[in-house]
């Protein structure tokens, strides 16, 4: 299921929309298909209804760790849009955790040899505030997430500081524009350096 679009803040677009890798659902099919074939074999090769019927049990509860956790893969979504990254699991009742974008500052990836072969791997991201580190496991292509990531959060930079320097925004007071600067060296859009430069630049105008 794709994540709904009314979820979205105005003017926010989806870039990624992903379920975790299949590798989670190995286990669960790998099993059921060995529940199956040994009610098999024991259907016919063995007369004893106690036995064929433990083997019907088993099966049926295979089948049904197998729908659970493809239910579970299923309902689970990674999702990065062009200001947050959000973070939906549950079947019946749901949960949920969002990263803005500008609050990320730090993003690594983790591949054992086997991950590599099938294109998963975990996604550690680290955020300001209280929230700290958090691990996503089992993210497909994490290398890819990783840079596409990057990517809008530099477009997001961008988006602020073209915002910042429209012609309306030129007109304000220096106080105003000095305000303005400030708060887009305190989310990083322009370096120390370059605020003291901008704001040396304004000050000698008055």
């Amino acid at each position: 299921m794709p994540f709904p679009q009314k979820l979205l803040n105005d003017g926010e677009e989806i870039v990624l929309d992903l379920r975790p890798h299949w590798w989670r659902l190995v286990m669960p099919v790998a099993v059921f298909v060995v529940a199956v074939v040994l009610a098999i074999l024991i259907e016919g090769g063995l007369d004893v209804p106690a036995l064929s019927y433990g083997g019907f049990g088993l099966c049926a509860i295979a089948f049904a760790w197998l729908v659970v956790r493809y239910l579970k893969w299923a309902s689970t979504s990674f999702v990065v849009t062009t200001h947050r990254l959000i973070y939906r699991y549950g079947v019946v009742a749901k949960h949920g955790r969002e990263l803005p974008l500008d609050r990320l500052n730090d993003i690594t990836f983790h591949q054992s040899f086997f991950e590599r072969l099938i294109g998963a791997g975990d996604l550690m991201i680290e955020s300001g505030g209280e929230q700290g580190q958090t691990t996503f496991s089992d993210i497909r292509r994490p290398s890819f997430v990783q840079n596409e990531i990057y990517r809008q959060i530099e477009a997001q930079k961008e988006r602020e500081a073209a915002r910042y320097s429209t012609p309306r925004e030129r007109e304000l007071s220096v106080p105003e524009q000095l305000e303005k600067l400030d708060e887009l060296r305190q989310k990083g859009v322009i370096s120390q350096a370059e605020f003291n430069a901008k704001k040396t630049q304004l000050l000698d105008r008055m």
